[in-house]
């Protein structure tokens, strides 16, 4: 697109109203606007001929931070229609919102809100032109996919997540839940003895038990036939002696963890390879079955956390109004429950791919533990769901 470059006067330039990020830090602004004193503005903003005047398209930050300065003008970059057509405001927001989408102080919400902006705008909201959407930012289907999911989540979860109180991993997997689990899911986690871990493996296993209800999967034990009854109660006390067992092992684990290495290599002249890789398989397979059991213990978490979908969900609403006028003052009057209806389907994946951040994943776990096949009925959006943990 053609340019020029032009010293314009402030009180020329008007803000874009559409601008994507909201949010500002007053410390980072007083820094940059000292350092424009010092050093002068080193990269013009970029502006768009209107009506009357200009239109800021990218450089909200520096232009906020030059008016601090006491500066009356600023270098701009003037975006030049061409062949007659004007800049569209479709053209400026895009433009904006990639250089903020680069930025690390953009909050997940505002980028969220952006992406949807841009899918309903000028896709008329297909759900099937999210890659489209990807493309024009250079992300991923699967990091655009997570952000839009964002918005089904309620106002409370969603201003958790923009103070960074949730990760995003484990809000795109409360965002799959209904808005009663959500709430349930956030008193649960108020508590302050949930990790962003446990929340994904949660809300994951919640999710499951939600959809198992829809389908009525879910058998009560006193609906159990008396020969169903007895098969469970024998695979109980089996599992059960297969995990008394599994203790046991741990004096020979002990012994052979505090063996002298050099000891260790003479005992086993000849064998100490092939005894290694003996350990690596028995350590994997207590991995992926400790990992079934965290899973377990999620949902057993879960089963506690659920409330029943006909039962009127507690509104927190009002007690994150305040902290949501702070975000982002525009949000405050929008009703979750609508912008959840034009939200497309998420395709959650706490697995981070180059784009998703990693902070919520079971990664976290300082461990090798490997993902619970997911079961039959199960899509293929579902299975890309699953908590996965990888070794750190």
């Amino acid at each position: 697109m053609s340019h020029k470059y032009a010293a314009l006067r402030m009180r020329q330039i008007h803000r874009n109203p559409h601008q994507p990020r909201k949010t500002f830090d007053e410390g980072a602004l007083k820094e940059l606007a000292d350092s424009i004193k010092e050093h002068g503005l080193l990269q013009p903003i970029v502006v768009r001929k209107v009506a009357e005047g200009y239109e800021l398209v990218a450089g909200e930050r520096r232009f906020r931070a030059n008016e601090l300065a006491d500066n009356i003008t600023i270098e701009a970059k003037i975006l030049l229609p061409e062949g007659g057509s004007e800049i569209s405001d479709m053209d400026s927001f895009e433009k904006a919102m990639a250089e903020n989408l680069n930025r690390e102080d953009m909050l997940p919400l505002e980028e969220a809100r952006g992406f949807k902006k841009v899918l309903d705008d000028k896709y008329d909201g297909d759900p099937d032109q999210v890659p489209a959407v990807a493309k024009t930012f250079s992300k991923s289907v699967q990091f655009v996919n997570q952000r839009l999911a964002l918005l089904a989540l309620r106002p409370e979860i969603q201003a958790a997540v923009d103070l960074g109180h949730i990760g995003t991993q484990a809000a795109v997997q409360i965002a799959a839940l209904s808005k009663d689990n959500q709430a349930a899911v956030f008193q649960d986690w108020r508590k302050g003895d949930k990790s962003d871990n446990q929340l994904v493996h949660i809300a994951y296993a919640m999710r499951k038990q939600e959809k198992a209800a829809t389908q009525d999967s879910m058998v009560d034990v006193d609906e159990m036939t008396p020969e169903e009854k007895a098969e469970r109660s024998r695979a109980q006390a089996k599992t059960k002696s297969d995990l008394d067992a599994i203790e046991g092992m741990w004096a020979l684990l002990d012994s052979i963890g505090k063996a002298d290495p050099m000891e260790l290599a003479r005992t086993l002249a000849g064998e100490v390879g092939k005894r290694l890789e003996q350990m690596d398989r028995v350590a994997d397979v207590v991995a992926k079955a400790r990992f079934q059991l965290r899973q377990a213990k999620a949902h057993a978490d879960a089963s506690e956390i659920m409330v029943n979908p006909a039962a009127a969900a507690p509104d927190l609403v009002a007690e994150a109004d305040a902290v949501l006028a702070q975000v982002d003052p525009a949000v405050g009057d929008t009703e979750p429950e609508a912008q959840a209806e034009r939200a497309p389907e998420p395709e959650p994946a706490p697995a981070a791919d180059a784009d998703t951040e990693t902070e919520a994943t079971p990664a976290a776990d300082a461990e090798t533990e490997s993902a619970a096949e997911s079961e039959e009925d199960d899509t293929e959006a579902e299975a890309a769901a699953e908590p996965v943990a990888v070794g750190a």
